[in-house]
């Protein structure tokens, strides 16, 4: 879940007005045609069917951004595994930019990814297929070297579920991951990012390659929001990194090496299950000033 979506909270009121609703789910459209998925009164995630390729998250843009940068160069395919479906964003944005791209996206809810491709249905031709099964679960059932990206962008009531940043599920991914692939996360913490700073430690024992990519507010532990992760066994694309950084749209910083040492220096690795990333404030408590 987007830290900058989760500002506005539940409307108190019910479902916002144009949406379709399924128990737990609402899909509500904006005057653009954009949809936005909310879970439990929160916002999910946002897709923007006749241009999947307009992001309006940050986080998203952020894990797109990393996409990108990725060997080989769009337009060619990646083999991407996708832990948390919501809307499908960023399994269309692949299937946009990288045509062709076999994505397998894990996500549990069969009702919310029912009502997903009912009103929001996917491009023709595309290769996305969705298994109605947990991150964990999944992720162990899949074959050694098998995905050259793994995505994990899964909360549970507004927070990362714990087995998703441990030891044991950080050295399946490497299993999972081909000779040169990389992990994503999608993460969220209190300033400070001393969460995100355990995550990086325990990360970095199996994939030692790691970056981080977020708005610079953030970067400065100034307030409440996502990073992403991003750790392989092989060299990152630095370079091609540190472009697209500098000329995002967004104020986007990219902590590595050195940097990256003293934002989490003294951070002690998790198990091999994690902890749960703190809760969500509320939006008067955002900001450190």
């Amino acid at each position: 879940m987007s830290a900058r979506a989760r500002r506005g909270g539940p409307d108190p009121h019910g479902p916002p007005a144009g949406t379709r609703t399924a128990s737990h789910v609402a899909l509500e459209w904006d005057e653009r045609g954009g949809v936005t998925v909310h879970m439990d009164g929160s916002p999910q995630s946002h897709v923007q069917p006749d241009d999947p390729t307009v992001l309006v998250f940050e986080y998203v843009q952020h894990l797109a951004l990393v996409l990108d940068a990725l060997a080989p160069a769009p337009p060619a395919p990646l083999t991407v595994t996708h832990v948390g479906g919501a809307g499908l964003t960023l399994p269309r944005y692949v299937e946009a930019t990288r045509p062709g791209s076999p994505q397998i996206v894990l996500e549990p809810d069969a009702e919310l990814t029912a009502l997903v491709r009912e009103q929001v249905p996917l491009p023709r031709r595309h290769r996305i297929r969705v298994r109605p099964v947990d991150g964990r679960t999944g992720v162990a059932g899949l074959r050694d070297a098998s995905a050259g990206v793994v995505v994990t962008d899964a909360y549970a009531g507004g927070r990362v579920p714990a087995e998703l940043v441990g030891t044991a599920y950080a050295t399946q991914l490497a299993r999972v991951l081909e000779p040169g692939g990389v992990a994503l996360w999608n993460l969220a913490d209190e300033p400070g990012l001393r969460w995100v700073s355990r995550v990086v430690a325990t990360v970095r024992q199996v994939l030692p390659e790691v970056a981080v990519v977020a708005t610079h507010e953030v970067l400065k532990r100034r307030r409440f929001g996502n990073a992403v992760l991003a750790a392989s066994r092989a060299p990152l694309p630095l370079e091609r990194l540190r472009r697209d950084v500098a000329r995002a749209s967004l104020p986007t910083g990219l902590r590595v090496g050195d940097e990256l040492e003293r934002l989490c220096a003294g951070a002690k690795p998790f198990g091999d299950d994690g902890t749960r990333s703190p809760e969500p404030p509320d939006a008067s408590g955002w900001r450190v000033v």
